[in-house]
C-alpha cells in the first residue's frame, strides 16, 4: 500500500491542509544544502550537484559520524521505478571514491578543508578510513505501489542500502510547512547487507611520515624528549610496541593530547627500553636514567620488558613547547602511540605553522 499521511489545522473543528507541489524541485535541494537534518540524519553535505565518471548529477552527497557515503537523490513528483534505477547508478559510482576524491568534492562545495568541517559538525576527527559503506536516499513528494514494491524488496530481502523518504509541502495561512516520514525505518534499510570487503577508502600514506602520541605527565616529560632527543611510550606492550612502527629514516609529527602538535623530526634508530637509552650531558654520555630528568617517574617498572617505558630516538628538526602546541580543527589524533599519518590536511597545516617545507 502506497505511504500516504496529512495534516490537520486544530482550530476549533479540525481542518485537513491539503498538500501543494514545490515550486521547483531545486527549492527543496537548496532546503536540504541549508539543513540537511530535515531528513532526520546526522550528516555533514559534502557536494552539491555531484558530477560522475559517466555526466550524471547527483543532487546531495553527504557523509556521517562513521564516514559512511549518503547519495541523495530529489524527486519533486511520483516517483517512478527508473529513480530507483538512478539511484541504484549513482551508488555504484560512489562505492569506489576514494578520501581523497571525498575531500576535493567537499573543497569545491564549500570551499574549506573537509577534516576542520568535519570536526566542527560532529566534535570528533575525521575517521582515517571513509566510504566503507554508502547508503541511497530517494526524496520524494509521491510513492506509487511499484515503486515500494522494489525498495523493499531490495533493502528488506537483499540488503541493498537504499530507502525512501517520503515528504509533503503544505500552506497554510501565509507560512509553508515540509513534513517527512520514512518508508523503512532508517536502522533498517538495508540491515543484511553483507560487510563491505574493500576495506573502505583510506587517504594515501606517502611511505614516510608517523604520528606519535606523547603522553606529558610523571613517566615522561616534553621538555626531556626535547632536551634528549626521543619520544616515548609505555605502561603496557600495547603501547610500546607501537614505538617499532616508525624506521629509521621516517619522519615523526609528535602531538601530546588535548595539546596540540609540538615536534616533527627523523627517526635515527630502533626504540630500547629506558635503561637501555643513554644520552650525552655535558660531554658525558651516561643512560637516561642518571641524567637530569623532568619526569619524576621514568623509571618506573624499568626491569619489566612489557610495562617499562621504550623509547625511540629523533633528530628534531623543529620543536615547540607545550604551550605553545600547534592545533586546528579537523587535525588527526589517534589514541595509538604511534601509526602512519595519512592526513594530508595534519601535515601541511602542521608544517606550515612549524615554518617548514613540505
Amino acid at each position: 500500500m502506497p505511504v500516504e499521511f496529512a495534516i490537520w489545522r486544530m482550530d476549533g473543528i479540525p481542518a485537513k491542509l491539503e498538500p501543494s507541489q514545490l515550486p521547483n524541485e531545486s527549492q527543496l535541494e537548496n532546503l536540504l544544502a541549508k539543513d540537511i537534518s530535515i531528513l532526520g540524519l546526522d550528516l555533514l553535505v559534502v557536494g552539491r550537484q555531484v558530477v560522475t565518471a559517466y555526466g550524471k548529477k547527483i543532487d546531495l552527497l553527504a557523509i556521517d559520524q562513521d564516514g559512511a557515503l549518503y547519495v541523495i537523490e530529489l524527486k519533486r513528483d511520483k516517483t517512478p521505478r527508473e529513480v530507483v534505477a538512478q539511484a541504484l547508478d549513482y551508488g555504484s559510482w560512489v562505492k569506489g571514491l576514494t578520501y581523497e576524491q571525498i575531500a576535493s568534492t567537499y573543497v569545491q562545495f564549500a570551499g574549506t578543508h573537509l577534516e576542520a568541517a568535519f570536526e566542527e559538525r560532529f566534535g570528533v576527527s575525521i575517521p582515517d578510513v571513509l566510504n566503507q559503506d554508502h547508503r541511497l536516499v530517494i526524496v520524494a513528494s509521491e510513492l506509487d505501489a511499484s515503486t515500494e514494491r522494489i525498495v523493499t524488496y531490495l533493502s528488506a530481502d537483499y540488503g541493498v542500502p537504499v530507502n525512501v523518504l517520503f515528504f509533503r509541502y503544505f500552506t497554510d495561512d501565509g507560512r509553508a510547512y515540509l513534513a517527512r516520514t520514512w518508508l523503512i525505518p532508517p536502522n533498517e534499510a538495508g540491515a543484511h547487507a553483507p560487510t563491505a570487503s574493500a576495506g573502505g577508502k583510506k587517504e594515501p600514506w606517502n611511505g614516510t611520515d608517523f604520528y606519535v602520541s606523547f603522553g606529558d605527565g610523571s613517566r615522561r616529560s616534553w621538555e626531556d624528549a626535547r632536551e634528549y632527543g626521543f619520544v616515548s611510550g609505555g605502561g603496557g606492550k600495547w603501547y610500546a610496541q607501537d614505538l617499532d612502527a616508525p624506521p629509521p629514516g621516517s619522519r615523526v609529527f609528535v602531538h601530546i593530547p588535548q595539546k596540540g602538535y609540538v615536534g616533527v623530526g627523523e627517526v635515527i634508530d630502533t626504540a630500547v627500553r629506558v635503561k637501555d637509552f643513554t644520552v650525552t650531558v655535558e660531554g658525558t654520555e651516561m643512560p637516561i636514567l642518571s641524567a637530569p630528568l623532568k619526569a619524576p617517574s621514568m623509571d618506573e617498572n624499568a626491569d619489566d620488558p612489557d610495562k617499562c617505558e621504550h623509547l625511540l630516538r629523533v633528530q628534531w628538526t623543529k620543536v615547540f613547547p607545550a604551550e605553545k602546541a600547534v592545533w586546528e580543527k579537523g587535525m588527526f589524533a589517534n589514541q595509538h602511540t604511534a601509526c602512519q599519518l595519512r592526513s594530508s590536511f595534519t601535515r601541511e597545516r602542521v608544517l606550515a605553522r612549524f615554518g617548514l617545507d613540505q
